[in-house]
């Protein structure tokens, strides 16, 4: 079973954002070690606790700091870009890395309203979710599609002798899995923040999927968020800032992710506890052992071909052996 890491470039109390991107990329490095199959990098804005702002900066970094993982968005989030742009950049990152670049695309804005409207005050910006419409345009912009009347027949996304990485369709519920099955490509479900149970999608996926020519079969990822340590109390003193972290964060309250002892001290009150039991649901958290007694089922019953891991933890050591762990308990290959 193929594992992959999810990286939103964490910021904690105490460390900057130039430090959490290093240190995602010091964590990619790791990864490759370990023979994790592909780095994926987040798109998030106006997040205190996140630096990942710019996925496909961050990925030319980690794959010009890393030699056999695949590097890719998880995702693009489409309503943020023009398609153009999109294709160009990622072709780029083709060109410069072949047959190592993933292209994921979200269809959620990935921030608040109001710096979503920010992001595309410059772009087209009709009423309601036009998400297709930019999707098919980023499929004809790289397939040469547009019909000859169409003013973009002959605008080209450049260089125009590199295809478009893969492509893979993020979501949270069943729309992207049925969207991802109908234009016949790779499909990762998000079960690290979804409610949905995430059998009901990617069994969709799957049994609706039709072949493309760049994708001949289904690929369907699950994403799951993971606390592992070499003890069960470790893993669930380390899991208190994801805990802390979720509850302020259902409140309206943004922060860098805090500490064990923060998280420790805190006084939490009865609808505190509820949202963290509510997120505890989704979170996976224990040694290895117990770790691989609560992913195993899933991957059973969801028949995914890959899992990938987010970690986000307030020590950056213990976030790496978090994942050191985790490349254990798959057995995974590392690199002389």
């Amino acid at each position: 079973m193929p594992l992959s890491v999810l990286d939103l470039s964490p910021v904690t109390t105490g460390i900057s954002g130039p430090q959490a991107l290093r240190n995602s990329i010091d964590l990619a490095k790791l990864a490759d070690r370990l023979g994790f199959s592909r780095y994926w990098i987040a798109e998030h804005h106006n997040m205190p606790n996140i630096a990942s702002s710019a996925p496909d900066i961050m990925i030319g970094q980690i794959a010009a700091a890393t030699e056999r993982l695949r590097v890719g968005s998880g995702g693009v989030m489409l309503p943020n870009h023009a398609p153009l742009q999109v294709a160009e950049r990622y072709k780029v990152l083709e060109g410069l890395f072949p047959e190592r670049i993933d292209l994921g695309i979200g269809r959620a804005p990935g921030t608040d309203p109001v710096t979503s409207y920010a992001l595309r005050r410059r772009q087209d910006d009709p009423a309601g979710d036009d998400f297709l419409d930019r999707f098919q345009e980023l499929l004809l912009f790289d397939q040469r599609g547009f019909p000859e009347s169409h003013p973009f027949r002959k605008v080209n996304a450049m260089p125009a002798d590199v295809p478009l990485p893969p492509i893979f369709l993020l979501g949270s519920s069943g729309y992207s899995a049925q969207l991802a099955a109908h234009v016949g490509a790779g499909f990762s479900f998000a079960h690290h923040f979804s409610d949905f149970d995430p059998v009901g999608p990617m069994t969709v996926y799957r049994e609706q999927y039709k072949p493309s020519e760049q994708r001949p079969q289904p690929h369907a990822i699950l994403a799951l968020h993971v606390v592992c340590a070499d003890t069960q109390a470790e893993a669930e003193r380390l899991a208190s800032s994801v805990d802390l972290n979720f509850a302020r964060r259902r409140q309206g309250h943004y922060a860098p992710i805090p500490s064990p002892e923060e998280a420790a001290a805190y006084e939490y009150s009865a609808s505190d506890r509820a949202l963290i039991a509510q997120n505890r649901a989704r979170l996976v958290v224990g040694d290895k052992a117990k770790v691989m007694a609560h992913i195993e089922p899933l991957i059973k019953a969801t028949k995914a071909d890959e899992v990938m891991i987010t970690t986000m933890i307030y020590d950056h050591e213990a976030r790496k052996h978090s994942y050191a762990l985790m490349a254990e308990a798959f057995g995974l290959t590392k690199s002389p």
